[in-house]
C-alpha cells in the first residue's frame, strides 16, 4: 500500500468513528439525562447535566481531536491546502465547545458557531474531492447544514421563529446531523481502496 493510500484510509477510519462516537453519545444522552427533550433541548444542554456531563463533553473533545488528525492524514493524502485549515477549525470549534461548557454561554457560543459551520463547510469543500453519488450528498450535506445554522441563528436572535414543529433541539440537529451522517460516508469511501485490495 502507497503511503498516500495508507493515509487515505487513516484519514477514513477516523472520520468513521468520529460520527459513530458521537452520535452513538447523543443518543445514549438523550436517554440517560432526566427529562430530556430532543425536540426542545440543546444539544450542549448534555454537557451541564450531571447525569450525561463527562460522556457528552469527552465525546465532543474526542470528535474535535479525530476531525483534526483525520483532516492531517486527509491532507496527506491528497495535498490540498485548504483540508488541514477546514478540519483543524471544524475540530477547534468542538473541542472549545466540549471544554468551556454551555454554563459558560458567550464563549461556549463562538465555539459552538466554529463547528457548526466548519463541518457543513467541510462537506460541501470534499465535494471535490469524491466521485459518483457522494459528490452530490457532500454538496446537499453542506447545503442543509449551512441552511438550518442561518435559520437556526435567525429563530436564536429572534429575528424570525423559523423553528417550526422540531423546535430548538430539532433545528440545532438538523445543523448537525446531516454533517455527522455525510462524514460517515466518507469515512467509508475514503476506506474504500483498503477493501478492494484485499
Amino acid at each position: 500500500m502507497r503511503g498516500t493510500d495508507s493515509s487515505r484510509t487513516i484519514a477514513g477510519v477516523l472520520l468513521f468513528l468520529l460520527p459513530v462516537q458521537f452520535m452513538t453519545v447523543l443518543m445514549a444522552g438523550a436517554a440517560i439525562a432526566p427529562g430530556y427533550s430532543i425536540s426542545r433541548n440543546a444539544i450542549s444542554d448534555l454537557g451541564v447535566i450531571d447525569a450525561t456531563v463527562w460522556l457528552f463533553n469527552a465525546s465532543l473533545f474526542i470528535a474535535g481531536l479525530l476531525n483534526i488528525v483525520g483532516g492531517y492524514f486527509l491532507y496527506r493524502s491528497y495535498g490540498k491546502g485548504w483540508i488541514p485549515a477546514v478540519f483543524g477549525l471544524a475540530g477547534i470549534g468542538a473541542i472549545g465547545a466540549a471544554i468551556f461548557t454551555l454554563d459558560i454561554p458567550g464563549i461556549h457560543g463562538l465555539f459552538a458557531l466554529l463547528a457548526f459551520m466548519f463541518f457543513n463547510i467541510q462537506a460541501f469543500a470534499c465535494a471535490t474531492l469524491v466521485r459518483g453519488p457522494l459528490k452530490a450528498i457532500s454538496v446537499i450535506a453542506g447545503v442543509v447544514g449551512l441552511v438550518f445554522l442561518v435559520t437556526h441563528a435567525a429563530s436564536d436572535f429572534g429575528i424570525v421563529n423559523l423553528y417550526g414543529p422540531i423546535d430548538h433541539g430539532g433545528s440545532e440537529r438538523m445543523i448537525v446531523y446531516p454533517a455527522l451522517l455525510w462524514l460517515a460516508a466518507f469515512g467509508g469511501y475514503l476506506m474504500a481502496p483498503f477493501a478492494r485490495e484485499r
